[in-house]
């Protein structure tokens, strides 16, 4: 993975963070975008310091389509031959009832998950066709596979992440470009806090009893993914804490 362009969606916390200084620590360079860059500053430094690559940094929103299209075309020499696309930025918010939801609460999220997802795949994608050359990784769920209450929006749209890399995966069938989803289950990350609309202790109160995945291990996955061979397409992979079956079915151990 030495000297290879890793572009990473989200980059600022989480699975996209995680992402960002494993395939760091294996000498890759990276595009790194998120929304705040105060933070996405004190990553480039840490992580040239550390590992002693480049990092370029693209600040936008991914739901920003005329934002994130200027950036992209803004990218010169090396930096446009993107080998993987790690496409991690997504979120959720509140636990509502599907007739009960907040209805720009769900723009934020449709417009994220699904749209901003299209967004940086149909910008990035054609270069690596035209070189021959790439990975499109999407970070979609568990929630993907079957809805649960209280969450029909959101995995409504990683039902959508998975249906649209099954799709771009047969779209590219002739090349030698690969695409795979992850699907992780539980991960404690700040993408919890937001679904609690910011209540911290809240977020913290549901995992009690289990020890949930970290960004780190989904990274971990992503980076495994896309150091296979590449005669190899590993096109799915579902991981989840040892305790948790299904989406819906955990065990917790209560407090004794």
């Amino acid at each position: 993975m030495k000297d290879k362009i890793i572009f990473i969606t989200g980059a600022t916390s989480g699975i996209g963070e995680g992402c960002a200084r494993k395939f760091a620590s294996e000498g890759a360079n990276l595009i790194l975008n998120g929304r705040n860059q105060d933070k996405l500053n004190e990553l480039k430094v840490e992580l040239e310091a550390d590992f002693g690559i480049e990092v370029l940094l693209l600040p936008f929103d991914v739901r920003d389509r005329e934002r994130a299209k200027v950036a992209i075309e803004s990218l010169e020499g090396k930096w446009k031959s993107i080998d993987v696309l790690v496409n991690n930025a997504g979120l959720v918010i509140g636990f509502d009832k599907e007739f009960e939801g907040v209805l720009e609460e769900w723009d934020i999220v449709i417009d994220t998950n699904i749209k901003g997802l299209l967004n940086i795949t149909r910008l990035v994608t054609p270069g690596m066709v035209q070189r021959g050359v790439g990975h499109i990784i999407n970070i979609g769920s568990i929630a993907g596979d079957a809805a649960y209450p209280g969450g029909s929006v959101y995995c409504a749209t990683k039902a959508a992440v998975k249906t649209l890399s099954d799709g771009l995966r047969q779209d590219l069938v002739d090349t030698p470009l690969r695409v795979t989803n992850i699907k992780p289950g539980l991960v404690e990350t700040n993408f919890s806090v937001v679904r609690y609309r910011g209540d911290k202790e809240a977020a913290d109160n549901f995992y009690k009893g289990i020890r949930p995945l970290t960004g780190d291990d989904i990274a971990e996955t992503v980076y495994f993914a896309a150091s296979a061979p590449a005669h190899i397409q590993i096109a799915e992979v579902l991981l989840m804490p040892t305790y948790q079956a299904t989406g819906t079915i955990s065990y917790k151990k209560k407090p004794e």
